[in-house]
């Protein structure tokens, strides 16, 4: 396939430090950028590529663009993707789609009015612990799941100065972490119908202390799953990353890309032992004492610039449904109001 020509909005942790590298990964072009400040990094990084001052003047040639990314400001996300619906190009948009199920609604309406292109940049479906898992699940290795838990915690006790720490409305690890967990959950296990919620503003003052319990829709036989998800940025001693627990075994990752943590332990040693030839591990499956590793899903958050490329020039299927990012945005909106209230939340 020929490579996508790809105008970047915002090159900074978002644009250059994931998009931009996955762009060059999967062998798609930058041809401009909208940037104010950082100029010379994309000089540096794509010598041919427009620095462009503003949204504006990126969409000044749509004919010469494939695909627009928006790697700005959530806060600004509405307004960058309803530009570039109205230009007639095909947007990719990173998470969450906007800062409320109000707004991601209107851009997804926008997107059908104008029969546009319009995917969102959920890229932890193709972390290899959620593909390992997707396997377990769907090889009923586990069993009857009735638990799912996922933490995505750190210990920064001196926050960063950015506008995810300061931004209270449109920052903050509810919108940020908080729409990864919730569409994990839900890809996993279904459409949320209940929703509790504790959000706290520990050190920042955007959200840095969440824990969301969400009851998902029951099965044809009544049978539901409970997730339990903390995002934190406070947190000495980080838990495991997952634990899904079923009625044939659990499913346990100890450690995620690095972050310190003490449950590191297990891993560690299991790297140390492993034999040429045998397959890295990707969590472990429990039984009470027993624990065996569980391999590694091939993977990565390149395919989904593979499955951006084959879905704009080859038509295939979109990546991520907008529709589903709409659906998380109503559970994060959700999930304001029963912290607010102290009264969980219950969707139809």
């Amino acid at each position: 396939m020929e490579p996508l020509r790809i105008g970047l909005i915002g090159y900074g942790a978002a644009g250059r430090g994931i998009h931009a590298r996955l762009a060059r990964e999967t062998g798609q072009d930058v041809v401009a950028v909208v940037t104010r400040h950082r100029g010379d990094q994309v000089v540096a990084d794509w010598p041919r590529a427009r620095v462009v001052p503003d949204v504006a003047a990126l969409l000044a040639a749509p004919q010469d663009l494939d695909l627009v990314v928006v790697a700005s400001p959530t806060g600004e996300h509405a307004a960058h993707v309803r530009a570039a619906l109205e230009a007639d190009v095909a947007v990719l948009v990173d998470k969450p789609l906007a800062t409320t199920r109000v707004q991601a609604a209107a851009l997804v309406r926008l997107a059908r009015e104008r029969e546009g292109r319009l995917t969102v940049f959920q890229n932890r479906r193709w972390d290899p612990e959620q593909l390992t898992l997707q396997g377990l699940l769907a090889a009923g290795t586990l069993g009857r799941v009735h638990r799912f838990e996922r933490r995505w915690e750190r210990f920064r006790p001196q926050p960063q100065h950015r506008w995810k720490e300061q931004d209270p409305v449109a920052g903050g690890l509810l919108l940020d972490l908080g729409a990864h967990l919730v569409d994990s959950a839900v890809q996993l296990f279904g459409p949320v119908r209940r929703v509790h919620a504790e959000l706290r503003a520990l050190t920042t003052p955007a959200f840095d202390d969440v824990f969301l319990a969400l009851e998902h829709a029951p099965d044809a036989t009544g049978h539901h799953v409970v997730s339990h998800l903390w995002g934190g940025g406070l947190v000495g001693a980080p838990g495991p990353r997952t634990r899904v627990l079923g009625d044939a075994g659990a499913y346990l990752v100890t450690s995620f890309e690095a972050e310190p943590t003490p449950f590191a332990v297990l891993d560690d040693a299991q790297e140390a032992g492993r034999r040429p030839g045998e397959p890295e591990h990707e969590g472990w499956l429990v039984r009470g004492a027993e624990r065996t590793p569980v391999p590694r899903a091939p993977g990565g958050h390149g395919d989904l610039y593979r499955a951006v490329q084959a879905w704009l020039l080859t038509g295939g299927p979109v990546p991520i449904d907008p529709a589903d990012a709409v659906a998380t945005a109503r559970v994060l909106d959700a999930a304001r109001v029963a912290a607010e209230t102290g009264v969980a939340q219950l969707l139809d």
